[in-house]
């Protein structure tokens, strides 16, 4: 449809009308074509792309940077409280494949909810998802300037808390993560397929000196570090696991490549599960061997607790050092995919009308929103540097398990309302899976402290008022008559 604002004016359907107006999975399909004369993506990633995009907005966060913190809350069982939220995560993940298959379009949850539930839950789940992405890539990349100093440090050199710390922490501005930040968005403004590949090869390189460290690790096992398991109790395990929920955001990451897959039906539920099972399966691994190297008191405070363990097993400050660089360049390779999927989500959104157009706009040179990714990459980039994230980056949890929830809730609502729709892949014992998918992430909202709750609610509070006052107006959707609206809904 190309009605416009003016020609329907004084026809606009009430605030209450427009909320729960759907856009059709196939009028979805039509303009993700042409990207509504913006400019098209360019089709070129297959199933080891797309894992590797999940894995790499996913692998390396939670380990290598919240790791120290968690610990202390959950004890030895921190490795519980991984699988806890694993089991969580993958409860929607098998969600997001089925939706994938169906909605194979660069808007991940956002798109699936606009196509299920209405014009206003999909912007409460992209204004979450710009907190996901967004947020987590600047958290994400702050954790970069401990890593870089583990790296110099084996050269006797040190640079001063005031470039390398977070404001708040005796920083002044976090110099590494300002250029981590920049350097990916350079790369991705390059194009596509150049950012898959350097992405590919990174992911390759973390996942094997995680491997490497397990060994290390387990070289100096002692199980007695697993008495007792729980010393804090099954509360402080389930704390942890809303905690390091945290590090399982962005196997989500491969469902906003719905436009650039080549098979995008067929491979999106295949790097999606296969992610997670990569993921997971690491991330129990690491933090078993972690545990048995060293008693969980030990890592109270401990920056980068990995790196130290790799120094004291071995003594030898060159496996350190590699350990470091990789570690590095792990952290850049989140920012890299994370930063990814934030520009394909905005772009979506741009397309709907409910953010600026200059998000949408794709260059016909390197098939890829440019302007859109430069002022993303930019924005974070500052953000990362200056701002003391603090509770920001906690909240980034919740929105992140909202938007898993709605995935589970549209699954549901397309079995019902069209249960003879094709389906490249189906949600296993249906509905019990995303039933418990949605619940499972409203417990580990819970857990999450009242801090984090409020800084959730005044994002979600500047959400509405930017909707009221830009996406209402501008919204593709609410611009159409009720009879072209419900023409749009025919071929569906």
């Amino acid at each position: 449809m190309t009605t416009t604002p003016q020609t329907v004016a004084g026809t606009a359907p009430g605030l209450g009308r427009q909320l729960i107006r759907r856009k059709s999975i196939a009028q979805m399909e039509r303009e993700a074509r042409n990207n509504s004369g913006h400019g098209s993506l360019k089709r070129g990633f297959g199933v080891l792309q797309l894992t590797m995009i999940s894995v790499g907005a996913t692998l390396g966060t939670g380990i290598l940077v919240i790791l120290g913190d968690a610990v202390p809350i959950a004890g030895p069982a921190i490795w519980l409280s991984f699988v806890i939220a694993g089991v969580a995560a993958l409860l929607s993940a098998v969600s997001y494949a089925e939706m994938a298959g169906m909605v194979p379009v660069a808007g991940s949850s956002y798109s699936y909810s606009y196509a299920t539930m209405g014009e206003g839950m999909a912007w409460i789940c992209g204004w979450c998802l710009v907190l996901e992405y967004a947020v987590s890539v600047a958290a994400v990349a702050v954790g970069a300037g401990q890593y870089v100093n583990e790296t110099i440090a084996v050269f006797g050199i040190q640079m001063p808390d005031a470039i390398s710390q977070p404001p708040g922490s005796g920083g002044v501005v976090n110099l590494p993560a300002l250029i981590i930040v920049l350097l990916a968005t350079l790369l991705l403004v390059r194009g596509a397929k150049e950012s898959a590949v350097v992405n590919t090869v990174i992911v390759f390189a973390k996942v094997g000196i995680l491997i490497f460290f397990c060994i290390v690790a387990f070289t100096a096992f002692n199980a007695g570090n697993f008495e007792p398991l729980m010393p804090m109790g099954a509360a402080g395990m389930s704390a942890a696991a809303s905690k390091v929920f945290f590090s399982y955001i962005g196997f989500d990451a491969a469902s906003t490549a719905g436009e650039e897959a080549k098979n995008p039906k067929r491979d999106l539920p295949r790097a999606i599960l296969l992610s997670m099972l990569i993921v997971t399966t690491v991330y129990v691994l690491v933090s078993v061997a972690a545990i048995g190297a060293r008693n969980w008191q030990w890592f109270n405070g401990v920056d980068a607790p990995l790196v130290q363990i790799i120094n004291e097993v071995t003594h030898q400050p060159w496996i350190a050092l590699v350990f470091a660089i990789t570690s590095v360049l792990a952290i850049g390779s989140v920012v890299l995919t994370v930063l990814y999927g934030q520009t394909r989500i905005l772009l979506t959104m741009s397309r709907d009308g409910l953010v600026p157009k200059v998000f949408g706009v794709v260059s016909p040179r390197t098939h890829t929103p440019v302007k859109g990714t430069w002022i993303v990459g930019v924005v974070v980039a500052l953000t990362a540097a200056f701002v003391p994230l603090g509770a920001l980056a906690d909240a980034t949890s919740i929105g992140t398990l909202f938007a898993f929830a709605l995935v589970n809730v549209a699954v549901i609502y397309l079995r019902v309302t069209k249960p003879a729709k094709n389906r490249t892949f189906r949600v296993p014992l249906y509905p019990v899976v995303p039933v418990l998918g949605a619940l499972a992430c409203l417990f580990l909202m819970a857990n999450l402290d009242g801090i984090t709750w409020l800084v959730f609610g005044v994002w979600m509070a500047v959400g509405v008022v930017l909707y009221l006052g830009y996406g209402r107006r501008n919204s593709r959707v609410g611009t159409l008559t009720e009879e072209d609206y419900l023409l749009s809904h025919q071929d569906d």
